[in-house]
């Protein structure tokens, strides 16, 4: 059950919605306008704030349904946390585009969400709050997920951190070159 659950949260997580909303939308493909990424803020960048919040929903349930899915079907514990890595994976190097995908924040958030619903409301409110104050979109992701194993020790099972962990080093590296912009006063600001 664990492999079945895993090719599905991998498929579910390789469903690049920046990508097909902004086709759908008839807009410029984001892997090749703005910052190029396939992700809700560069959408926003290029579309407003209804493209780039279809596209943020629908990469969090693409993350929330692999683990719910799972779980229903009595996948528990540590593979729990694994199914929520493997959808992430999906969203980073998806199969069906040349695997190359988003950074995952918010297919990730969606996945925390899955593993424990408190944490993921955690999560969503430090992104919300460090966006709101800063400007900036990928300082909020880098300060989410280097919070998201702390929360994960002190509200859930210990063992999700693990996987927690892989996730949030996974979107950290991701976001290495926005970790370059922000020491240099480079990087964009999100204006919402």
């Amino acid at each position: 059950m664990f492999i079945v659950c895993a090719i599905i949260a991998y498929l579910l997580g390789s469903i690049c919605t920046a990508i097909l909303v902004c086709k759908f939308m008839n807009l410029p493909d984001p892997r090749t306008e703005g910052s190029r990424n396939p992700g809700a803020t560069n959408v926003m960048r290029l579309a407003g704030k209804q493209a780039a919040l279809i596209v943020l929903v629908a990469d969090a349930i693409k993350g929330f349904l692999p683990v719910i899915l799972a779980r229903m079907l009595g996948v528990s514990g540590f593979g729990l946390g694994l199914i929520a890595v493997i959808a992430l994976l999906g969203h980073l190097y998806p199969i069906f585009f040349q695997f190359k995908g988003g950074r995952g924040v918010a297919t990730a958030i969606g996945a925390i969400f899955g593993l424990n619903f408190f944490v993921g409301i955690l999560a969503l409110i430090t992104w919300i709050a460090v966006v709101y104050f800063t400007k900036y979109s990928s300082l909020a992701s880098i300060v989410t997920f280097v919070l998201a194993p702390i929360f994960i020790l002190i509200f859930s099972q210990a063992v999700y951190f693990i996987p927690v962990v892989i996730m949030s080093a996974l979107i950290i590296w991701r976001h290495w070159d926005n970790i370059q912009r922000l020491r240099s006063g480079t990087e964009s600001k999100v204006n919402f």
